[in-house]
């Protein structure tokens, strides 16, 4: 059966493709512009009919080039954390017209350089970057030399400025090993994820400098680094419960990680916190419920998605030379895990 589709034409106005869709030149205007104020389903519409039609507004800058494309970078989709950003920046994204393509990289520094050249070559508008290597840069200077703006979340490279969405790592760090060390424990462990990680280098550093600021000195046999997800928290546990001296409370970097330990501990016979206590960060939605219990940092998932397109959508709309951080505020959620009493159970 053949399509409805009109024909191709040298030169379509937006008038026709207005009247193709139903609505005012002005909404097609709007929509072409990347401008807010119309709904989902007819900016979509509108992006759709104007693809078929041929259309290419003239005026508009840039603008006119437009793919409707953004990358998202991400370490996997393994991690919660991950998946829950890739939602919401999704949403986000479709709700300007935008689609999105995810590409993961498992934490290696060729694949990385490899989905940023395919990104280049796809002519993205812009990528949202989860998996920067604190010491590698490659990927960045291929996307910098095809003038495709990025925008790091969570983590960044240290030799490639750009915009950055996180939290305040070291503080949030800081406050968890803090109430950690308020529970009385003294021998303490800490597992981060990859140390190539500005994220997860930056929170280790903090859980040891506040325990050393304490009078517990957390050895190098107790800084362990792995992946970033359950596994990742086995093995380490593996190693530190395995031990002749465990420690009293293993402190994560990633709740992940940490429900790898708590697993690998239960399955040990241990009960937690009794014979162990572990908290982690992020504070993913089942880590903090009832059945897992997990003390742990929370980040605004939503809010540094939306955050991060903001500032990518800004910057392929208004191309600058200057860079935005914007540090999210993070907040601690005190479940059982750590060694506090369960909350009160609700009110019948």
């Amino acid at each position: 059966m053949q399509s409805a589709v009109p024909k191709r034409t040298a030169k379509v106005s937006a008038a026709a493709v207005a009247r193709a869709c139903g609505v005012s030149p002005a909404t097609v205007s709007y929509v072409m512009n990347g401008r807010p104020g119309v709904s989902v389903e007819t900016r979509r519409e509108v992006l759709k009919t104007a693809t078929e039609l041929g259309f290419r507004p003239t005026g508009a800058g840039d603008l006119a080039t437009l793919t409707r494309v953004v990358g998202l970078i991400l370490p996997n989709i393994v991690n919660q954390m991950y998946t829950g950003w890739a939602e919401h920046i999704i949403t986000v994204t479709a709700a300007e017209g935008f689609e999105v393509f995810v590409a993961t990289t498992q934490d290696d520094a060729e694949s990385l350089a490899q989905v940023a050249s395919t990104f280049a070559a796809r002519n993205v508008d812009g990528v949202i970057i989860a998996a920067a290597l604190r010491e590698d840069s490659r990927a960045l200077r291929t996307l910098r030399q095809k003038r495709i703006p990025y925008v790091y979340l969570s983590r960044r490279s240290e030799h490639i400025p750009g915009d950055f969405v996180g939290i305040d790592d070291d503080a949030a760090a800081s406050q968890l090993m803090a109430h950690v060390l308020s529970h009385g424990y003294s021998e303490i462990a800490t597992v981060i994820g990859p140390r190539f990680s500005t994220a997860s280098l930056a929170r280790e550093q903090a859980f040891v400098r506040t325990a050393a600021a304490s009078g517990v000195i957390i050895s190098g046999d107790r800084k362990i680094s792995t992946r970033l997800n359950s596994h990742g928290g086995l093995v380490a546990a593996e190693k530190l419960l395995g031990s002749a001296d465990p420690p009293q409370a293993i402190v994560c970097g990633s709740d992940e990680i940490a429900i790898g330990v708590m697993e690998h501990a239960l399955s040990l016979g241990l009960r937690i916190p009794a014979d162990v206590a572990v908290v982690g960060s992020d504070g993913l939605p089942h880590s903090r419920s009832r059945l897992i219990g997990m003390t742990t940092i929370v980040q605004p998932v939503k809010k540094m998605a939306e955050r991060a397109f903001e500032l990518l959508l800004n910057q392929i709309t208004s191309p600058r030379t200057t860079y935005a951080h914007a540090v999210c505020a993070h907040r601690i959620h005190l479940g059982t895990s750590c060694g506090c009493p369960p909350p009160d159970p609700p009110a019948a």
